[in-house]
């Protein structure tokens, strides 16, 4: 660990290095300020961005092919960020907001507001953000700079929330084979990943709930990295899944950037998604919780965690089934003392058809979100169906 640590100090500072040459050779982009969609209450809201070079990214579009999606993908990890510059959130009636980002160029941001801010869609309140200092070394640089967050206020009238993985319990990523992960990762954009059969009508059931409105908040908490932050809202905008905060992670070798609530476990996997999930059920204290996982990597032993630290809050977790006998072998165990020691369901289902006919019998969903998530699963096989034949031929 210490090594892993000392190598992403090298390349932290060879990275800055690089950036500052670039910026006194005037060979630097102009800047650009990422702002990400987060989570709060009427009284507190928690903001994260980060302020780079404007990576050269044009929009995805269907018709991409595979090099383009990896000349974006490398633009997305070849990124040069902005250190030590003063980022400042406005309020109407309050005292200004000022944050510094870190070695890394990000920022975080809790806010206490005096009142909210209008709505510009539902559940989601903007909040302004711009650059307000940039350091010495960077005042040749262009320098204004604006964006606008969007925060998730769940209403009163939210029957309960959601947080789900990512990485094939959304999207399919292959997570258990590396090399076909990093082949769907690193060429494929937001068009072309695949979702899961189901998911959206699933997640959209539960969305609505048994009110009917889109009262239940989501939250994504995934081990993916920040840098894949625009493929990931694109790509849930565009299978119609409820749009919520995106909870990643800065890289594969460094920690959470907000600062742990609990004791977490030792592997920086566990520790990352343990501490969101942590501050989620924090921030939100009476609001119970939903969890969505897969067999693939630890959501069980995780979400098992969360169960003890936060007892009475989980309504029921579903793991899906990547198709691999000896992971799911692994959850059973935890599945049978979770409901043993503290009467919580870990359900392993094959696909989202099964979850939400449970979820139908617990009063989750309604008889008519299920019958959608069918009626979805019938119409993604039978597309799939000419396919699969096509392949045997």
């Amino acid at each position: 660990m210490e090594l892993g640590l000392w190598f992403s100090d090298a390349l932290d500072w060879a990275d800055a290095l690089m950036t500052r040459t670039a910026a006194r050779l005037g060979r630097l982009r102009p800047l650009h300020l990422d702002v990400y969609r987060s989570y709060g209450t009427p009284h507190r809201f928690y903001l994260k961005g980060r302020l780079l070079a404007d990576r050269g990214l044009t929009p995805q579009t269907e018709a991409d092919s595979p090099w383009r999606n990896f000349q974006a993908m490398y633009r997305r990890f070849n990124s040069r960020e902005i250190t030590g510059a003063k980022i400042k959130v406005a309020l109407p009636g309050h005292t200004d907001y000022l944050a510094t980002t870190d070695r890394n160029g990000y920022f975080t941001l809790v806010l206490d507001p005096p009142a909210l801010p209008t709505p510009v869609d539902y559940l989601w309140y903007p909040v302004p953000v711009r650059l307000h200092q940039l350091p010495r070394r960077f005042r040749g640089l262009q320098g204004s700079v604006e964006a606008v967050a969007r925060v998730l206020i769940p209403p009163a009238t939210a029957e309960f929330g959601v947080i789900s993985d990512l990485d094939d319990t959304v999207i399919v990523t292959r997570a258990t084979h590396m090399l076909r992960m990093l082949k769907t990762v690193l060429f494929r954009n937001a068009y072309s990943h695949e979702p899961l059969a189901g998911v959206a009508a699933f997640y959209q059931a539960l969305q609505r709930g048994q009110s009917g409105r889109p009262d239940n908040p989501f939250f994504y908490v995934s081990s993916s990295p920040w840098n894949l932050y625009d493929v990931l809202e694109e790509f849930l905008r565009l299978r119609g899944i409820p749009l919520g905060p995106l909870l990643l992670r800065d890289s594969l070798l460094r920690g959470p950037a907000l600062p742990p609530t609990q004791e977490a476990p030792s592997s920086l996997h566990h520790g990352h998604k343990l501490r969101e999930i942590n501050q989620l059920l924090d921030t939100y204290p009476h609001l119970p919780f939903i969890l969505l996982g897969d067999s693939g990597q630890h959501d069980a032993d995780i979400y098992a965690e969360v169960v003890r630290l936060h007892p009475g809050r989980i309504r029921v977790i579903y793991i899906r089934d990547v198709g691999v006998p000896a992971r799911a072998a692994l959850v059973a165990p935890v599945a049978a003392a979770l409901r043993r020691e503290h009467g919580v369901e870990l359900l392993v289902v094959p696909d989202f058809l099964a979850a939400a006919t449970h979820a139908t019998s617990l009063g989750l969903i309604t008889a008519t979100g299920l019958a959608q998530v069918a009626e979805a699963d019938r119409l993604q096989t039978e597309a799939a169906r000419p396919l699969s034949a096509a392949g045997r031929a």
